[in-house]
């Protein structure tokens, strides 16, 4: 019996078999969770059920959801509550910013509309869904877990306006967590190191960040979905029952790094 046996967890964000979501859907599923997803559109919802199949999960528990829209997160509450009496993890793996918004410099690439489209999907869609999930969520020892990343706090070149959007989501997780608390609902962000998904290839030069970060990380590679799968596992789980409120880190060491040489210590 896994350690999250009895947890029933809904999923936002799968776009496909190697996105940072599935890599936690395989985690939860492993751990012994009953699992909901939902999926943005008819072209995604094929892959989410797929994904449901193979970890043999209901297929019947897929709701298609534009956080964008709040109708459409409100149906997802609604029609899982006909099927569930409660929800125990609410994980949140969404992010978007218009292409143009990640090439070149900040400055010419930023727009009022870039921005604001940035942070309503990227970070806005945190309390969004989260508000919503509540009356679900509360009294259970619940969790609610988004996705972040070190752009958040350090300038990463291209990621342009989605570091912003993700500081901004950053701070939402606290918000929550301290409003939150009281109703035994316990909110966390992993801060993932770069992974080659669908979402990053969108980002210019994303190949020259994956062999930084495989040059600047203490363990000389990157991450894999699985290990950040694992990590969310935990969080997600009654073994993190003292932890709300944090950032953790899923990067391989990266973060810690201020300066990095060559080997040659050039």
């Amino acid at each position: 019996m896994g350690f999250m046996a009895g947890k029933r967890a809904l999923i936002v964000g799968v776009a496909s078999d190697r996105s940072i979501a599935a890599g936690i859907a395989e985690a939860f599923a492993r751990e012994g969770a009953e699992l909901a997803f939902t999926y943005q559109n008819d072209k995604l919802k094929t892959r989410v059920e797929k994904l449901a199949q193979r970890l043999q999960q209901n297929t019947d528990l897929l709701y298609p959801c534009d956080v964008s829209a709040d109708d459409e997160i409100d149906a997802v509450f609604e029609n899982l509550g006909k099927t569930w009496d409660g929800l125990d993890v609410l994980v949140h793996s969404v992010g978007f910013a218009p292409r143009d918004q990640l090439a070149g410099g900040f400055v010419e690439s930023i727009t009022r509309e870039g921005f604001a489209i940035s942070h309503d999907i990227s970070a806005y869609s945190l309390a969004a869904l989260s508000k919503a999930a509540v009356p679900m969520l509360e009294g259970r020892n619940a969790a609610i877990l988004t996705l972040t990343y070190n752009a958040a706090t350090q300038v990463v070149p291209n990621y342009n306006v989605m570091g912003l959007a993700k500081a901004s989501l950053e701070s939402c997780m606290r918000f929550l967590a301290a409003d939150l608390g009281p109703k035994g609902i316990r909110v966390n962000a992993i801060s993932a190191g770069a992974v080659k998904t669908l979402a990053a290839a969108g980002i210019a030069g994303f190949r020259k960040m994956l062999g930084y970060a495989e040059k600047a990380s203490p363990l000389r590679r990157t991450v894999t979905i699985e290990e950040i799968g694992n990590t969310a596992a935990f969080l997600c789980s009654d073994l993190a029952s003292g932890i709300t409120g944090e950032t953790t880190f899923v990067d391989a060491g990266v973060n810690i790094m201020g300066m990095v040489f060559d080997e040659d210590g050039s």
